[in-house]
């Protein structure tokens, strides 16, 4: 339940929304098994539990929980590139001449489609949360892509989601780089044990540290020799820890134990209750952290008129 990735939207207007509508919604597009000839399906499932009588929307305290998945077969290149490259020297070897792009194509749309109901299946699923009063959706995925697909999805269902990636004032590469040469960060933000650092030359390296004091003489050593901090390790007062990137990408979210704990007692033995209650507790420290560290970083950039 608890978020591992988390890339931030900001709603840049205000979403009436409530679970009975997005539900409503929500079911408009429900998941599906790929049929023989699909490569993939896109569909949202139940939030919290399993069965067709499980919501697909889990609300608690204005926070609404959804649940995408994904269901794409899998058929590898190499596989349809011998099947092609036998099927070719085949015609080429029985017909006596040459097999040209145009037919090329034609033959490997042949095979892909022969191919597929025999083809693995994979199932991902992508987890999203809702905060209107915060005007924020959060989405738990470590890829633009991949979250994009989730929201373009949900936003298909409600006919519209105004929203937008969230940006800061200052170029948080900017701000990395300033916390570790002081080797002190602000808003109940530390400094952990890894970090990467990249050169602005355009052929420039990157230096890559894990498990390091980043105040020694080493990592300061390329600071002043102009590099700049695209990822940094961060704590959070005693709450979570993470990995954060230039482009404000959270990973590697790690709630510590005193949350999971408190989940554990106020969930009880109920499975469901113990991840309403890890859901709730981590929405609630998104609340507090997410403000803190945008005005760590800066503050939050508007677009010009708002």
């Amino acid at each position: 339940m608890w978020f591992r990735n988390l890339l931030v939207y900001r709603l840049t207007q205000d979403l009436q929304l409530d679970a009975e509508r997005l539900e409503s919604a929500l079911a408009t597009k429900l998941a599906r098994p790929c049929a023989s000839q699909e490569l993939s399906t896109y569909g949202f499932v139940a939030a919290l539990g399993k069965g067709t009588d499980a919501p697909l929307v889990h609300a608690s305290q204005d926070f609404h929980l959804i649940a995408a998945r994904k269901e794409e077969r899998i058929l590898p290149g190499s596989v349809v590139r011998d099947a092609l490259a036998e099927k070719i020297d085949e015609i080429e070897a029985q017909q006596m001449r040459k097999v040209y792009r145009k037919e090329r194509d034609e033959l490997k749309d042949e095979i892909v489609q022969s191919l597929l109901p025999r083809a693995f299946i994979r199932r991902q699923i992508t987890r999203a949360a809702i905060a209107p009063q915060l005007g924020l959706v959060l989405v738990d995925a470590s890829s633009p892509k991949k979250a994009e697909e989730l929201l373009s999805t949900l936003r298909e269902c409600l006919g519209s989601l105004p929203v937008r990636p969230l940006a800061v004032k200052v170029a948080p590469m900017a701000t990395f780089t300033d916390w570790l040469k002081n080797q002190q960060a602000s808003h109940g933000l530390h400094l952990l044990d890894e970090c990467e650092l990249r050169d602005t030359h355009e052929d420039g390296g990157t230096v890559r540290c894990k498990r390091q004091d980043l105040g020694s003489e080493e990592i300061q050593q390329h600071l002043a020799a102009g590099k700049v901090v695209s990822k940094l390790a961060l704590a959070w007062t005693d709450k979570l820890s993470l990995l954060i990137d230039d482009k404000l990408t959270l990973k590697r979210l790690r709630f510590e134990d005193l949350l999971q704990e408190q989940a554990s007692q106020e969930g009880g033995d109920d499975d469901l209750a113990w991840q309403d209650a890890s859901f709730t507790l981590m929405m609630l420290t998104f609340a507090e952290f997410l403000p803190q560290l945008i005005e760590a970083l800066g503050g939050e950039e508007l677009p010009q008129g708002l």
